[in-house]
């Protein structure tokens, strides 16, 4: 059951209750796009083990990649290939890896269940919606494309749109700014602390997408968020339509 607000709020896992605890007038909702809008894994998985054949490596299973999707290329090859950004190497194996990606880049994706719905009915309430994601705008850009959800888009804000990305707020302001919405009228759903971060920092209601791209061992009560959800359509109970 989702309480009432409170100035330090606990998350509140989804139920059957759901609907009747809505958080009043929301002017539009914000969504975080690896893990939360988009089921991106496979296609990321496969770009990660294409950049391991490229070393004689054999490919590593979507169950061990799916909880660094949401990471980008430095947390699959972090996984994948045990570098990070300050080892030697690791720059020509992000090249490898983006370069498929981006010829890649909407294979196997598709939405996660039950967001279609989900966007139709925000939609059909007037309630505008958008994209704010650390993933650069060349990706964002032909992957929205892709999945035939761009027009549709009131924005489309990416790691490189502002000076600052994910967990500063500054993504987060810069939508509301475009679309003429104060932050404490919106909603951020995202599967990554850092979302619930940004979301407070923003003065923003944060949202946890429990379906996407979470570790297992992840305190989620640690993160400072208004609810968990586990399903997209589960959105709609903390909106008074």
């Amino acid at each position: 059951m989702i309480n009432t607000l409170s100035p330090n709020p606990s998350p509140v896992h989804g139920g059957g209750e759901r609907a009747s605890a809505g958080v009043g007038s929301i002017q539009a909702v914000l969504f975080d796009l690896d893990g939360t809008f988009a089921d991106t894994a496979p296609d990321l998985a496969a770009a990660l083990n294409f950049t391991r054949a490229s070393r004689n490596l054999p490919p590593l299973p979507l169950s061990v990649l799916r909880p660094q999707a949401s990471h980008g290329a430095a947390g699959l090859l972090k996984t994948g290939m045990g570098i990070t950004p300050e080892m030697p190497g690791f720059a020509e194996l992000r090249d490898i890896f983006l370069e498929h990606y981006a010829s890649h880049i909407c294979v196997h994706t598709e939405l996660f269940n039950g967001m279609a719905e989900l966007v139709e009915s925000l939609e059909k309430n007037n309630i505008k919606w958008g994209i704010v994601t650390n993933k650069p705008h060349r990706y964002t850009l032909p992957l929205m494309q892709e999945l035939g959800y761009a027009d549709r888009a009131s924005f489309l804000v990416s790691g490189d749109t502002c000076s600052n990305a994910k967990p500063h707020p500054e993504p987060l302001l810069h939508a509301c700014r475009l679309i003429s919405a104060s932050p404490m009228d919106c909603l951020y759903l995202g599967d990554d602390l850092r979302d619930m971060q940004a979301a407070n920092a923003a003065m923003m209601q944060g949202i946890i997408a429990h379906y996407g791209y979470i570790d297992a061992n992840a305190n989620l009560e640690t993160w400072n968020a208004r609810a968990i959800i586990d399903h997209p359509m589960e959105l709609l109970g903390l909106i008074a339509l």
